[in-house]
């Protein structure tokens, strides 16, 4: 015999909610309305959510004495008798944003009233998995006796991580550059540091949630963020929500087949004049071997340096544009003397033709990617992030390279967000997935 769920009633296949489940998603969704745009009164959450006052007052009550609200002073000003606000308990709880970087580690610590506690960003010094582990753990103690709270405090922690997190496998895949990342002993020994509370997301997608929050992702449903820096990635907001895809590699665009293709279009195309370095592209273009264009598209000829595993391993796209790719396109181009992705945009600002080679080829590289993306979903807006996408100029070179390609042009912008966009897009996903739990828990 099926036992029916103690929060409903089965008749013809259709659950009617009882009582308990009724007031349980009145009070989530007061919460949401608090948590959005509070603090607000009994009777503006009447008005905003469509419930009576009584039911508001019960709902806001219970919640009180959970501690997830508290009064927040009253409301004066306005004509008739002064109201009483309520807002979220900043001490309802505490979450944790952890970034893995190649180069640096950085986290924060937030209250559920948004309010960051502390933050900290420290070198990588650690090469194996469970050195960087220690690491994090270390960052996260830090973090916590900054903000005065306990780890144990925290109600939820989110690692933001280069590559996809296969639920089904309970896997790290995709890791690019950070060696033995996949393996099963890094997400085990994550699970053992962090417990039970922790979500791996990928970092440009938490990056994407930053952008939802904070910055120019506020005003469209759907848009595209756009990472170019030591590695390549894409965050999708389709719907106002992030788009993960069935196997969670959604955006994963450093594995797009841009190959010979591309260093054809880079040297040419009615777009290639109206950009600032593509005449010196163009002039380079006769001899692969110091051709920008041909080394960013990844053609072997061109790029001797290039490691065919790396490219299966990173993708094809990343390996060739991301910064160590530009700086192979340079050192190809015949720049000499130590080359980083920084100083060739550095050369290229200056004048030096070699280097406005190198960048204008980069733009064009990118812009083939936006181009593949823009004609798939339509998004409203890209959002240029990460080192390179976020180079003085580098948004406008993309611009004209899509000109000459792209069926329609989205708005394209620059992120405003700096180097915490990753931290701030884990701090939104754990207030998320720990409000989450908190509602859960409402007796």
């Amino acid at each position: 015999m099926t036992e029916l769920p103690t929060d409903a009633a089965l008749v013809n296949g259709i659950s009617a909610a009882r009582p308990a489940l009724i007031r349980a998603m009145n009070e989530q969704l007061l919460l949401e309305h608090i948590r959005t745009a509070g603090p607000y009164s009994r009777a503006e959450l009447a008005r905003v959510s469509g419930l009576s006052k009584p039911t508001v007052s019960l709902a806001l009550a219970n919640l009180e004495r959970a501690g997830l609200l508290q009064p927040a002073g009253q409301r004066t000003g306005v004509p008739g008798r002064s109201a009483l606000l309520y807002e979220v308990r900043p001490e309802a709880g505490f979450v944790l944003g952890l970034d893995i970087g190649l180069r640096y580690l950085r986290g924060a610590v937030a209250d559920l009233a948004g309010g960051v506690r502390a933050r900290l960003s420290v070198a990588v010094g650690a090469t194996s998995v469970p050195g960087r582990v220690g690491e994090l753990v270390r960052l996260a103690d830090d973090l916590c006796a900054l903000a005065g709270i306990s780890r144990e405090s925290v109600t939820q922690t989110v690692i933001g991580s280069p590559g996809v997190y296969d639920p089904q496998r309970n896997l790290l895949s995709l890791t690019g550059g950070l060696p033995g990342w996949d393996r099963p002993e890094a997400l085990a020994s994550l699970r053992e540091a962090f417990g039970p509370a922790l979500a791996i997301e990928n970092d440009v997608d938490a990056a994407a949630l930053a952008e939802r929050a904070l910055g120019h992702g506020r005003d469209v449903d759907s848009f595209a963020f756009v990472h170019v820096g030591t590695g390549i990635g894409m965050g999708l907001v389709l719907g106002g929500r992030l788009h993960r895809g069935v196997h969670g590699v959604a955006g994963e665009i450093a594995f797009m087949p841009l190959g010979d293709g591309v260093a054809g279009y880079a040297g040419a195309g009615p777009g290639a004049g109206a950009e600032p370095g593509a005449d010196a592209a163009a002039g380079l273009a006769g001899d692969p071997a110091s051709d920008p264009a041909s080394v960013l598209a990844g053609d072997p000829d061109a790029d001797p340096d290039a490691d065919p595993e790396e490219a299966r391993r990173r993708g094809i796209l990343e390996t060739a544009a991301a910064a160590d790719g530009i700086v192979r396109a340079a050192s190809r181009a015949g720049m000499r003397g130590p080359i980083t992705a920084r100083s060739v945009f550095e050369a290229a600002a200056d004048g030096d033709p070699r280097a406005a080679g190198v960048v204008a080829a980069e733009a064009r590289l990118v812009a083939s990617a936006i181009c593949c993306v823009i004609t798939v979903i339509d998004p409203a807006l890209i959002v240029l992030g990460g080192g390179i996408g976020q180079a003085p100029g580098f948004a406008s070179a993309v611009k004209v390279a899509l000109a000459a390609t792209a069926p329609v042009l989205p708005e394209v912008k620059v992120s405003a967000l700096g180097t915490e966009v990753v931290v701030d897009g884990c701090l939104a996903e754990s207030a998320s997935l720990a409000w989450n739990q908190l509602v859960a828990a409402l007796p």
